[in-house]
């Protein structure tokens, strides 16, 4: 089967490998999209460190069942699904809590485990979730980072009608707006980039930041636009940070004190109620995350898909079809 892999930061190879045997728990998966997020990128430039190289990178993939385990009697060969790349143990207290974010055995797929950059895939049945054959593909590839978003709603708790204040309009900023405007929230968002503000005004957010908002959500992972959004966010607000970055936040415990501010980090999601209830709305068609997809590559041209995903208004994805 064709394969593309990291061999060395910024340079990827097209390879062939062994089409991946099955064990009795796995499916085998016929790959058709992959979307590509910051994580990635990191990856790619060798800013996040991989356990060997060359490296299948990739996580956010779906496709079809070819074949399924001996053991797996929930899944059929010719059901599309979407993967879910962070297998929990379930057995940690993280686990038992339901907290399966912060698993302490986690299985990152494309980071600390080989990803799915590849023609054939093998994944755990239980990680491998069917979703309608209705369910186009562009909006079947968003399922993960519209999961990651969906999370982070739940976990702030927002009602509609609220105000609400997204920080960074990149894929998962874009994913946020649809999302909370789904569930009746007014939007905004703060995003200096013309093309990604034209996006997400086109699903509905708006693009002042007058007066004061409800709760807000970091995506951009920049301190400095942290600062400039919790300065909008009303007394006893809750701001939700999802962009990640090493660099200090330069806030004071005053800045915080005063106002009243409640801070909390929102990682991934959660096993297995978040996958689900994302699926769920996919196969109801109350949801079309596809429109955030603004760049399409075939399997070959993978290195210029990554190199794209910081200067692309939207999301870029792999096509295997």
């Amino acid at each position: 089967m064709k394969a593309v892999v990291l061999a060395e930061p910024e340079e990827m190879r097209l390879v062939d490998l062994p089409e991946p045997e099955i064990g009795p728990r796995e499916v085998l998966v016929r790959m058709r999209g992959l979307g590509l997020c910051g994580s990635d990128l990191g990856v790619y430039r060798g800013a996040r460190e991989v356990p060997e190289r060359p490296w299948l990178m990739g996580h956010e993939g779906v496709g079809e069942i070819v074949a399924v385990g001996a053991d797996v009697a929930d899944r059929v060969v010719g059901q599309q699904v979407a993967i879910e790349p962070n297998y929990c143990c379930g057995r940690c207290a993280a686990c038992a809590a339901g907290f399966t974010s912060a698993c302490t055995e986690r299985v990152i797929v494309g980071m600390n485990h080989p990803g799915l950059l590849a023609e054939y895939v093998a994944v755990p049945a239980e990680f491998a979730w069917p979703v309608a054959a209705t369910v186009a593909l562009e909006d079947l590839v968003c399922t993960e980072a519209l999961t990651v978003a969906r999370s982070a709603i739940r976990r702030s708790g927002v009602e509609p009608g609220q105000r609400v204040l997204v920080v960074g309009a990149g894929s998962q900023g874009l994913l946020l707006c649809l999302a909370l405007r789904a569930l009746g929230a007014t939007v905004a968002v703060q995003e200096p980039h013309e093309g990604r503000a034209e996006l997400a005004q086109s699903f509905g957010a708006e693009t002042g930041v007058d007066g004061e908002f409800d709760l807000l959500f970091e995506t951009s992972g920049v301190p400095q636009a942290l600062r400039a959004g919790l300065e909008r966010l009303r007394r006893g607000g809750t701001a939700l940070l999802v962009g990640i970055n090493s660099r200090p936040l330069e806030l004071t415990t005053a800045d915080l004190v005063y106002r009243q501010h409640t801070l909390k980090g929102s990682l991934i999601y959660d096993h297995p109620v978040d996958f689900e209830t994302t699926v769920d709305l996919l196969n109801r068609d109350e949801v079309r995350p596809g429109k955030v997809l603004q760049a399409r590559f075939p399997l070959e041209e993978a290195a210029q898909a990554f190199a794209s995903v910081q200067s692309v208004a939207g999301k870029s994805w792999i096509s295997f079809d």
